[in-house]
């Protein structure tokens, strides 16, 4: 059992340093962001497109809708056509690939739960 408590210690700290390094890792994007949209509001700012305090605003605006969460990047376009949208209808049956997936999946939950339960009586 104390190998189990070892390899649960070492998840932990596995996902400890996960967030850690995503957190360095965000911490350094938003500053890029803050940047880049600084140096596109003093340009607007030069031209005359847009007031010094509109420019302070819309800065603080991007990175606050980065600081969002679920905010993701808008993906970049890999080509000049759009994203073509496959459309399923609830009305068609599965195919039996896809039944057979499901089963499979199915018989590893039930496969993990029983593991789970013979560690726990250990």
């Amino acid at each position: 059992m104390a190998g189990f408590g070892d390899l649960v210690q070492k998840a932990f700290y596995l996902g400890v340093g996960l967030a850690s390094y995503a957190g360095e890792k965000a911490g350094g994007k938003l500053g890029e962001l803050r940047v880049q949209a600084q140096k596109l509001a003093d340009e607007l700012v030069a031209k005359g497109e847009m007031s010094t305090e509109e420019a302070r605003r819309f800065v603080d605006d991007m990175v606050n809708r980065a600081q969002q969460p679920g905010a993701a990047p808008a993906p970049e376009p890999t080509s000049s056509e759009p994203r073509r949208i496959e459309i399923l209808s609830d009305d068609e049956e599965p195919t039996k690939a896809e039944t057979q997936n499901v089963d499979n999946l199915r018989q590893q939950v039930m496969d993990l739960q029983e593991e789970l339960r013979r560690l726990e009586r250990e």
